[in-house]
């Protein structure tokens, strides 16, 4: 079975790093799919791949509809006789349907990996919509929701949740020691928060939380920690940090290639986003005991229990944040029953190896002609 993953996508986020995971995890337990990747040339998920033994091809893509990515996917299906193309964001969803006018490509399958709904769009409409996509894989129950409002043929819709690699976060150990780096000594809390600076991610609130616990001078010391791509949205929130005085008290520390292995240091882990599908982050979190506390957005409520192995408040929220930072700070006995649970949850149901079995039985029923 050979299976043609897309990614159309230049930057390096949850969604690359799934489909590593995925392949990865096909590669270990199901050695009859042959996967390869097509990305975008020079990208980061180009220079990540290079690093690994995945196969891949590379194309370029200067603008959303770059003709010659389009092309390569033809190619590729010729020479290489592909099976399935399993489609991985809405711009290579957009250049493969294109690609389809040219040739006649095999079937399509494609993963939803957030809960933005789908734009009243024509052409939108058309290509979500498109006959050969034969499977819409929504990565929470939340997702295929919001997903179904616009797909008209709704027993295209599956849930399957992304998971983690047990053996790959087995390896993870710190990246040296992140209060050193940060000049803090060791009885600072560490709050981190990972994710790209996109507006989803909500880091406005992340520093509004922030400002709330400084301000409150409890006797506790806390330091915030953000990782992650900076984009045209950073300079606002390094604005707001030097407007609220927190300079001493957040730190934008980037893109990191091995942001999972900072995870470990940290103290708890805030997310304070206001869409989401499932963040990745949160299982690391979940498997390395780390306690989660987020917004009841998007899937996240499915994965993160309130006061059962995690603490939720709405979006926007900084005040409710801030009061369950506090809580988790003082009730340390509260907190390890949290992260136990969170582990067992993670452990036993949201692993790559469970998530390749599943996206492998639906592509055997498109194969195969089965419903």
């Amino acid at each position: 079975m050979k299976i043609l993953h897309l990614s159309a996508v230049k930057n390096w986020g949850g969604g690359e790093n799934q489909i590593e995971l995925l392949c990865e995890a096909f590669k270990n337990e199901a050695p009859e799919v042959e996967n390869l990747i097509l990305c975008v040339k020079n990208g980061l998920f180009h220079k990540r791949l290079k690093k690994n033994q995945l196969k891949f091809k590379t194309s370029p893509l200067r603008f959303n509809f770059d003709i010659r990515y389009s092309l390569k996917i033809i190619q590729i299906c010729k020479t290489r006789r592909i099976d399935l193309i399993h489609i991985h964001d809405p711009k290579a969803l957009a250049l493969v349907v294109l690609a389809d006018k040219f040739y006649n490509l095999p079937p399509m399958v494609f993963s939803k990996k957030t809960s933005f709904p789908i734009k009243n769009r024509e052409q939108t409409l058309y290509k979500y919509n498109y006959p050969k996509i034969k499977r819409i894989l929504c990565v929470s129950h939340k997702t295929k929701e919001i997903t179904a409002e616009k797909i008209k043929d709704k027993n295209r819709l599956r849930t399957i949740y992304h998971g983690i690699s047990i053996e790959k976060q087995k390896q993870l150990c710190p990246d040296g020691n992140l209060r050193n780096k940060l000049g803090l000594t060791e009885d600072y809390i560490l709050v981190g928060n990972i994710g790209n600076h996109i507006p989803a991610k909500d880091l406005s609130t992340f520093i509004e939380t922030a400002k709330q616990i400084i301000n409150r001078q409890n006797g506790q010391k806390f330091h915030f920690v953000q990782i992650g791509y900076f984009t045209s949205e950073t300079a606002a929130l390094l604005e707001q940090v030097k407007a609220n005085n927190l300079e001493a008290s957040i730190s934008f520390l980037g893109f990191k290639e091995n942001a999972a292995n900072l995870i470990l240091q940290l103290d708890m882990l805030l997310l304070t986003s206001n869409s989401e599908g499932v963040p990745n982050v949160i299982y690391e979190a979940f498997y390395h005991k780390t306690p989660v506390i987020a917004t009841n957005v998007g899937g996240i409520p499915e994965i993160v229990s309130h006061m059962e192995n995690g603490l939720l408040a709405d979006a926007t929220d900084p005040k409710k944040l801030s009061e369950h930072i506090l809580f988790l700070a003082k009730e340390t006995n509260v907190s390890l029953r949290f992260t136990q649970n969170a582990h067992r949850k993670v452990v036993e149901n949201f692993t790559t190896k469970q998530m390749a079995q599943k996206t492998l039985h639906e592509y055997k029923n498109i194969l195969y002609g089965r419903s």
